[in-house]
């Protein structure tokens, strides 16, 4: 299978050097899968997803090197699970894959087009960004992922996981790299930094001639380090301080099961719900019984002075309680007198993430999605549904809590832009 290697323990300068190749590579690779048609594509990611079905011994065999040195990188078990690789969960890599063949081809997608009086025609034309460099956390399926969105849109990209996944994202990126050649595009148009060397990441951040976009999927300090850093457009997702908030209008049995779904379904992700927020009017009905179900699941409970009131067993919440993304069995819980007071809360500690209505009044839905300042609204929905596949985008490289210029699950389509082919006949400007 294909490799780029790392020289040994490099000096500085040589491993500047190597990460400048690997970035030029990249380069040259994007301007080759720029045009790559779609079918190609296609039928390359179904290769890709064959390849891996191959070699479930190899990737397994890899994984186990990987699990056996994470005691010695002191990973909880939660990060050991995600870590860990079965044959189910590498046909559901492999399905992956393949669901991101099945998504529509943004490229040459005309966004735009008109005739101007002269005779030009102006179009305005989705293309590929060109080269991504992704920093990642020790999940080998992102690997996959990552490596398939950029594919399908035709963009190159350069890999630096986890050292925690080190052999597991080999295993899965020589995978790659062994199918695109035989579908006539460049192997280089996927490439793993590995190397644990900090410095590598220094080096690529630098490099703004050569990669067009950073984006960070991973911890609050590295996110802000690639964000200091970058000389390049970061695309970013700080944290998920989520929030659900039950309106004076709300169904009471439904925002119940919104709630606990939402923050319960699954702790230690980022669309899961930290902050429950309850209007005055139907606070003293609904906080009670919603606070049995969610500590019945070993959920602790912090709240203001309101919803201390309703639920005595409740502990204090802090300034710093509402803006936490605590990840795991701890909820912030507030009673406000308003929707708007409601979205002022979201507002002033939310990270820009996801954030839900449940509400039967539909001028109250429109008036929570105007005005509150989120990645993604739910309406009367879980906060867990804000994820690629469940919004029907497929794969996604991350979520999006910035403004420019993708915003939520981020897709084949968000690692696209556009320029404007203009067509004369011979006009010249008077």
């Amino acid at each position: 299978m294909a490799k780029n290697s790392l020289p040994t323990d490099p000096a500085d300068g040589a491993l500047l050097a190597h990460c400048r190749g690997i970035a030029e590579r990249a380069r040259q690779a994007a301007v080759e899968l720029a045009d790559a048609q779609t079918n190609t594509k296609i039928a390359c990611l179904a290769a890709i997803a064959a390849e891996i079905r191959a070699h479930v011994p190899a990737i397994l065999k890899a994984n186990a090197v990987d699990l056996a040195a994470a005691p010695g990188f002191g990973l909880t078990d939660a990060a050991v699970d995600r870590l860990r690789l079965d044959q189910a969960r590498i046909e559901g890599i492999a399905a992956g894959v393949e669901a991101v063949a099945r998504l529509a081809d943004p490229v040459g997608e005309v966004i735009e087009r008109r005739a101007l009086p002269n005779g030009l025609e102006v179009q305005k034309v989705r293309v590929p960004l060109g080269v991504v460099f992704f920093i990642y956390e020790s999940r080998p399926n992102v690997t996959a992922d990552a490596a398939a969105v950029a594919v399908a849109s035709g963009n190159a990209i350069i890999l630096r996981g986890g050292k925690e996944a080190a052999a597991s994202s080999r295993a899965i990126v020589d995978c790659v790299r062994v199918v695109l050649p035989q579908h006539g595009l460049p192997a280089d148009a996927v490439q793993l930094v590995d190397t644990a060397d900090r410095t590598a990441v220094g080096h690529f951040l630098a490099m703004d001639d050569l990669i067009d976009l950073a984006i960070p999927r991973g911890g609050e300090s590295l996110i802000r380090r690639v964000a200091s850093e970058a000389r390049m457009p970061v695309l970013k997702h700080f944290s998920g301080n989520c929030h659900v908030y039950v309106d004076r209008a709300a169904d009471l049995e439904m925002a119940r099961d919104i709630t606990v779904n939402a923050k319960c379904q699954r702790m230690g992700v980022c669309n899961a719900a930290e902050s429950l927020l309850v209007h005055a009017d139907v606070a003293a009905e609904f906080l009670p019984k919603v606070a049995r179900e969610l500590t019945a699941r070993g959920v602790e409970l912090v709240g203001d002075v309101a919803a201390q009131q309703l639920v005595p067993e409740m502990g204090e919440a802090s300034d710093d309680d509402f803006r936490t993304e605590y990840l795991g069995p701890k909820m912030s819980v507030a009673v406000v007198d308003s929707l708007d007071a409601a979205v002022a809360h979201i507002n002033r500690y939310g990270s820009r993430h996801t954030d839900a209505i449940i509400t039967s009044d539909h001028s109250a839905s429109e008036r929570f999605a105007t005005r509150v300042d989120t990645a993604v609204v739910m309406v009367n929905a879980s906060t867990r549904f804000n994820d690629g596949g469940e919004l029907g985008i497929g794969a996604e490289i991350g979520i999006s809590t910035d403004k420019l210029h993708a915003r939520g699950p981020c897709g084949t389509r968000e690692l696209t832009t556009y320029k404007y082919i203009v067509s004369g006949s011979g006009q010249v400007r008077g």
